[in-house]
């Protein structure tokens, strides 16, 4: 079963648990309506209160035990799904509560498939040669960031990166290009590359001015930019057409999408994907944490 529809069972079994024992138990009282509605209410409210209280990967596997062993009985489920959305509808107290525990716990499996694809693609993500690692290459935490010269949330991010460099002698920085957003932004990735395999080029001087340009960045506004600073811009230019450039940025797109990164910037640290522009504070926090517990988040 994948993640979501996992998540949805385990939400939806409150409910589901709570009509179908109502209906395998009926109120005898003559009021029966009235107190089946109040009754129902109640068992729901308390499962989405022992859920909330529980650990929420063995709340998932009590209330998925619950719909099994319930749906086994005879419910005819024409009947009983048609009340589920009556009674959301009718009340939307609890329908709110329903929503908020089910992205909560979409939320959760997210970061679980996330850890685990980190651990599957690790030597993709720190271990390739053609990437770029500024900082300091033998740090004890690593950074990495999946970026679109066009991005205005990676410009937005840049200077976060650049005094996370400036103040963490022992981070180590790696840049993934990941142009997304338009063939300008391929071509400007291009260059970048070239420009990161020029022997004495400052690859994070250029980096920083690229993101200063104004209007729409291309690979001509990258020729330029590395012109500017004193590189052949002819060499360049041929330098970024090679297919092992066009490589690199083939295995960006399909380590991407093995971690199911889809935006930038998406930036990698410890055991967690943090996607967007998310400030200083997280980033630095998170690096602290990791140092601390091994985690981006500890529990003491």
């Amino acid at each position: 079963m994948s993640a979501p529809n996992t998540a949805l069972v385990a939400i939806s079994a409150a409910l589901f648990g709570a009509l179908a024992m109502f209906m395998l138990n009926p109120s005898p009282s003559n009021n029966s309506e009235i107190n089946s509605d109040e009754a129902i209410r109640t068992m729901v409210g308390t499962m989405l209160d022992e859920r909330d209280a529980e650990n929420a990967a063995s709340s998932e596997q009590i209330l998925v035990a619950q719909a099994t062993e319930i749906s086994s009985q005879d419910i005819n489920p024409e009947t009983l799904y048609p009340m589920i959305e009556n009674f959301l509808m009718d009340d939307p107290k609890i329908l709110q509560r329903v929503s908020v525990a089910l992205q909560e716990q979409l939320r959760l499996d997210e970061v679980s498939e996330a850890k685990i694809a980190l651990v599957s693609f690790e030597s993709e993500i720190y271990d390739d040669p053609d990437h770029v690692v500024l900082g300091n290459p033998d740090g004890d935490v690593t950074l990495v960031e999946f970026f679109d010269y066009n991005c205005v949330f990676c410009r937005a991010a840049m200077p976060d990166v650049a005094r996370l460099l400036a103040e963490d002698p022992n981070l180590r920085v790696i840049f993934k290009e990941y142009p997304i957003l338009s063939e300008d932004s391929v071509n400007a990735a291009r260059v970048a590359i070239a420009v990161s395999k020029t022997p004495g080029a400052d690859y994070w001087a250029f980096h920083e001015l690229l993101y200063t340009a104004r209007g729409q960045i291309s690979g001509e506004t990258a020729l330029a930019t590395a012109q500017s600073m004193g590189m052949n811009r002819v060499e360049l230019e041929l330098a970024a057409r090679a297919a092992d450039v066009t490589n690199i940025i083939q295995k960006s797109y399909i380590l991407a999408d093995g971690l199911k990164i889809s935006g930038t910037p998406a930036f990698i640290i410890g055991d967690e994907i943090i996607p967007g522009a998310v400030g200083y504070e997280r980033l630095r926090d998170s690096i602290a944490n990791v140092r601390k517990c091994g985690s981006t988040v500890c529990n003491t």
